[in-house]
């Protein structure tokens, strides 16, 4: 199986949750819910100043990914610094659900 990295920018997969989200290192990225499928990673590799995530996933996934096949869902933490009063969300992973055709 082939695998080719997709960079999305972080805006555009976390929508509401980008203002708060922590850079992740590496996280998993399943198919349709987190008991599914593994089907490969997510990470920031591009370096500190590209926002944007570098998906690591087969390239039929991800053909379908950049075409907008998919929905995101996240499991996250949120996390409270009394320090500067905010709220943070820690990724723990990501799932690809697949959009439902239009109904006619």
């Amino acid at each position: 199986m082939s695998y080719s990295p997709l960079a999305i920018k972080r805006s555009n997969v976390l929508g509401d949750l980008y203002k708060h989200c922590d850079a992740i290192e590496s996280i998993p990225v399943y198919m349709n819910d987190n008991s599914g499928e593994l089907v490969g990673q997510v990470d920031q590799s591009l370096g500190r100043y590209a926002d944007a995530f570098l998906f690591h996933l087969p390239e039929d996934i991800c053909k379908k990914l950049s075409t907008g096949h998919y929905n995101y869902s996240f499991d996250f933490e949120v996390l409270y610094n009394p320090t500067d009063k905010k709220r943070h969300v820690k990724l723990n992973h990501i799932v690809l659900v697949g959009r439902q055709p239009p109904s006619r």
